[in-house]
């Protein structure tokens, strides 16, 4: 595995993708254990302006800070680690795996970036492992505007409209996804009930809460509040 190149392209594009890193059975595993948790009826965590104003429908989990565990496949895997220490060479931790459930039906996600952009240096790396194939049955692609971590604030416009130069991923079972958190990314609707999960890292010496404040094309969000702390037009 060529480090450096990897380094190289996920500084370059905002992203890396690595297909079948996980074998099948650790990742049907780990979708059966999800969806135990989830069970039928999952509850929104979200309060609902949160959810019509960001056109987003995910209900999180955290499995770690709930005393569960339990994906140490993943999170504690050797070359998923390299990778992680190749692309944030001055060192690194673990933020939080979340795991998110997307409903049959719901809208996915808008486009985003996980924190402000104000600051180049703070920024958290989303490491997205599919424990399931998408595919047009199941909807729920992932949306990825390369370059898009050195361009600054996510511009004002609908919250799911395209942006010109976007690109559209089905990632299949067992797929990992390095994307940087200053990268404009969405979720397209959900048809099947979708998962995927996080392994979210941050170099080291950021903030815990690097995440709290989220941007959209129509506002800023603080998740530790339920609030929208500005409206943006």
């Amino acid at each position: 595995m060529n480090f450096k190149k990897i380094h190289n392209t996920f500084w370059e594009q905002g992203y890396v993708i690595f297909e079948k890193f996980f074998d099948d059975a650790l990742m049907d595993n780990y979708n059966d254990k999800i969806l135990q948790h989830y069970g039928v009826n999952p509850d929104w965590e979200h309060t609902d302006e949160f959810i019509s104003k960001s056109a987003v429908e995910v209900i999180p989990w955290f499995p770690y800070r709930d005393g569960q565990g339990g994906f140490d496949g993943i999170d504690k895997d050797k070359i998923f680690n390299r990778i992680t220490d190749a692309l944030l060479k001055d060192g690194w931790n673990n933020l939080y795996c979340m795991m998110m459930f997307s409903k049959a039906g719901s809208k996915g996600q808008a486009w985003h970036q996980d924190c402000p952009p104000d600051n180049p240096l703070k920024y958290n790396l989303n490491r997205l492992v599919y424990t399931h194939d998408i595919t047009d049955e199941t909807g729920g692609d992932i949306v990825i505007m390369p370059k898009a971590h050195k361009a600054g604030i996510l511009p004002v416009g609908k919250p799911h409209e395209d942006i010109d130069g976007q690109l559209v991923f089905q990632p299949k079972k067992g797929t990992v996804v390095f994307l940087h958190g200053h990268c404009f990314h969405r979720v397209m609707p959900v048809k099947k009930d979708r998962i995927s999960t996080n392994f979210r890292a941050v170099p080291l010496g950021t903030p815990e809460d690097i995440t709290d404040v989220c941007v959209y094309r129509n506002m800023k969000y603080r998740f530790s509040t339920s609030e929208v702390i500005e409206e943006r037009s």
